[in-house]
């Protein structure tokens, strides 16, 4: 079972390539004033700023927008792209600005509540997407800069679930960009329904998990 301090010396050790690998299956939880929601990562991508090319933070790139990849490990940094909040978490110390970018996660707390912050929606429209799991989740901007681990959206290591194979991919939406377009970074649970772009022919009846 990991720990939080377990999860915090692999964000402090590990390449962003291994902290996206080890993300599958960690459940991150948001305490809202609603209520809680939460569920299992299941589809995430690394970005290697400031050498790829893709990444917010290629070529040392400093905006206001960008701050937060610059601070410590775990620290969270939002941004929107066409209306959408995208959540990533910062993986490496302070002034290696890269970081992972959750693409999907399985729901497993707060559902109604969650169905109700998509509009209804049901199944993996829920947060199948970097998207619709912000939607779902209840983050706001309020978190930019907040802490991964220990801010009300947070890491639950020792919930973390084990995925049977994880799937190593292309990242998504990365066009015209080199070798990084094509570049393995992308991590996911094969045979998951909630994976971005999910095939039905692929999802197996135990979602992947051991």
């Amino acid at each position: 079972m990991s720990t939080l301090e377990e999860a915090q010396e692999i964000f402090n050790t590990k390449t962003t390539p291994e902290i996206a690998e080890y993300l599958i299956g960690m459940y991150v939880e948001h305490v809202t004033p609603r209520g809680i929601t939460g569920g299992y990562i299941v589809d995430c991508e690394a970005y290697l700023g400031p050498n790829d090319e893709a990444a917010h933070s290629y070529g040392m790139r400093r905006t206001p927008r960008v701050r937060a990849m610059y601070e410590k490990a775990g620290s969270i940094y939002l941004y929107t792209m066409h209306t959408h909040l995208i959540l990533n978490m910062v993986t490496q110390k302070e002034g290696i600005p890269q970081g992972v970018m959750i693409r999907a996660i399985e729901p497993v707390a707060g559902i109604d509540l969650m169905q109700a912050n998509r509009g209804g929606k049901e199944g993996p429209e829920i947060s199948n997407g970097p998207g619709k799991l912000v939607a779902a989740l209840g983050v706001t901007k309020s978190l930019y800069g907040d802490s991964i681990f220990s801010s009300p959206l947070h890491l639950v290591p020792s919930k973390k679930r084990e995925a049977k194979k994880i799937l190593r991919l292309p990242r998504i939406g990365i066009p015209n960009k080199g070798k990084w377009t094509k570049m393995l970074l992308r991590y996911a649970v094969a045979g998951n329904p909630y994976i971005s772009q999910q095939r039905k022919n692929k999802i197996t009846e135990d979602w992947g998990w051991k």
